[in-house]
């Protein structure tokens, strides 16, 4: 018989998650039957959006909800072979049975000089959300400036490549001086950190005079507050998340915004890519290509051992990354 190890959710978060919110659980999974198969997890995703989606998707006892690479360790299905990876969304586990539905199928000819962990991120839903939030919902065309806060995220670094292989000036701010270092090497034409300049009013001034055509947000609050004035005429605003806020148990209140979107004529939408979910092969693809010949560069930040996941996804909350926050079993 195969243990599965299970991440299972204590209590609903109150404020920031904490490793007493969760619990290691165990269990026997039974044999096979004809038409299914068995997966063993190999590197697994912590993201922002399990803070918030938690607390209206899940009960307490309920196993964290997320995503994997996993490989078929064992086949009762003639259609699916032994060592083929798949792209699952079952939660924090580290076997499972499935028939095979509901799952993605890696390429048989993927690189083998990229990670399987890959799909995950900068060719994974990271990926097609920056890709859609970019060129779909903000529309960047060649020439553009666009803004990217939480630039060094998963979904950050590849907004602001993509925006410069599509020719635009991008703008990105990160919290501590490293990121910045990063930003500045992956090709952002301007980047700072958030957290150390006197202004953010001047910062973003000061980072692109003439104001700005695209903002990515990721983070709101506060620093929407600000960048939203520093928009330019018919702006486009894509709303991808807002992880400033995502740990308050009283909610913020600030500036009104509706004022700043009349006047400068803005488009604000806020989107999740599901939405786009039968463009993501061909999504995918372009993203693999553009990571193959160099012109989109990926950084993962790794921790080992399916036994330190909460401690993995406290730090991503916390900003400890770079790039996509991976768990490597």
């Amino acid at each position: 018989m195969v243990k599965s190890k299970s991440w299972t959710m204590v209590r609903h978060f109150e404020g920031a998650p904490k490793p007493e919110d969760f619990k290691l659980e165990e269990r026997e999974l039974p044999s096979l039957k004809d038409g299914e198969i068995l997966l063993e997890s190999v590197f697994l995703s912590v993201d922002p959006y399990m803070r918030p989606y938690s607390k209206q998707m899940m009960k307490p006892g309920d196993v964290m909800i997320g995503s994997q690479v996993a490989r078929v360790v064992e086949s009762k299905n003639p259609a699916i072979v032994v060592g083929t990876y798949y792209v699952a969304n079952v939660g924090w586990t580290t076997h499972f049975i499935s028939d095979g539905t509901g799952m993605h199928a890696l390429s048989s000819d993927w690189p083998e000089n990229l990670p399987r962990s890959l799909s995950l991120g900068a060719v994974g839903m990271p990926g097609c959300t920056a890709y859609i939030g970019l060129l779909e919902v903000c529309n960047a065309k060649e020439g553009e400036v666009v803004l990217v806060n939480c630039a060094a995220g998963a979904v950050g670094t590849i907004v602001g490549q993509i925006a410069k292989i599509k020719g635009c000036k991008v703008v990105g701010s990160a919290g501590s001086d490293d990121k910045v270092t990063f930003l500045k090497e992956i090709g952002f034409d301007e980047a700072f950190n958030y957290k150390t300049v006197s202004s953010l009013e001047e910062a973003l001034k000061n980072a692109s005079p003439e104001g700005y055509d695209c903002y990515f947000e990721n983070v709101g609050g506060k620093y929407a507050d600000v960048a939203l004035q520093q928009m330019k005429q018919f702006g486009r605003i894509a709303v991808c998340g807002a992880i400033s806020m995502y740990n308050d148990s009283v909610p913020q209140t600030g500036p009104y915004i509706q004022p700043v979107i009349l006047f400068k004529q803005l488009r604000m939408e806020g989107f999740i890519c599901s939405r786009w979910l039968d463009k993501f092969p061909e999504m995918q693809k372009q993203l693999l290509q553009w990571v193959s010949e160099g012109k989109l560069k990926y950084h993962e930040h790794v921790t080992n051992g399916f036994e330190n996941m909460p401690a993995g996804f406290i730090g991503m909350l916390r900003g400890d990354n770079i790039g996509k926050a991976i768990i490597k079993v």
